[in-house]
């Protein structure tokens, strides 16, 4: 098997310039993806006004205790001084409305 050494020194000719070629058509297919892009219309995301009430809602309740302390101290005083009334129809009401919310739920 011979091997020809007259064609070394275009060898790598070639290979430059298929090399070229390829980075050529790179460049070429950057340049249309982003040129397309340019021409394509961006997308836009716009909040309502109730959005926006019903985020800054959600963030004081996520804030709050949710307990009145004001009114837990004021309870507190008065059984300490003996003042605090109990309604006893009332509980038993509330007891029976909350078995039966219990019961009827399953």
């Amino acid at each position: 098997m011979a091997i020809n050494i007259n064609n070394l020194q275009n060898t790598p000719q070639v290979k430059s310039d298929k090399t070229d070629q390829l980075v050529q058509r790179q460049q070429t297919a950057v340049q249309q993806n982003a040129s397309s892009q340019a021409t394509q219309k961006q997308d836009s995301v716009s909040i309502t006004p109730q959005a926006q009430q019903f985020s800054k809602l959600q963030e004081k309740a996520a804030n709050s205790s949710g307990i009145d302390q004001e009114r837990v101290d004021k309870i507190k005083q008065a059984i300490a001084e003996g003042k605090y009334k109990i309604n006893v129809e009332m509980l038993a009401k509330r007891i029976m409305q909350f078995e039966g919310d219990l019961f009827d739920r399953k």
